[in-house]
């Protein structure tokens, strides 16, 4: 798994690359808490999927403590350019719905 971060004002996007398993898992995590929270001010997470060609539940796990990690910092995470296989998966395991939810909530506020 390669990762590849760009700032641009309060959003930090990681482009990731590669096999989002258990194998790489720990250190993708480490990377993203680090780049957050070494950043500072980031008000958007955008992980970038696009050129991620497998994905497992850790994986999602990943993507889930990254969305607590935004919300605990009083920040959001958004996913782009998912691949089909991979956006099924989010899409079977929640993710996006959870996504959805929290837009919906800002929104009416």
């Amino acid at each position: 798994m390669q990762i590849t971060f760009k700032k641009r004002g309060s959003t930090l996007t990681a482009l990731l690359e590669g096999e989002l398993d258990q194998h790489c898992a720990s250190e993708l995590r480490s990377a993203i808490d680090t780049a957050v929270r070494s950043e500072g001010n980031i008000e958007i997470l955008l992980l970038d999927l696009g050129r991620v060609s497998f994905m497992d539940s850790s994986g999602i796990g990943v993507i889930l403590g990254r969305y607590k990690l935004m919300r605990k910092l009083g920040g959001e995470l958004a996913i782009a350019n998912a691949q089909p296989q991979v956006e099924k998966l989010l899409k079977l395991s929640g993710v996006y719905a959870l996504l959805d939810a929290k837009r919906r909530e800002k929104a009416s506020e």
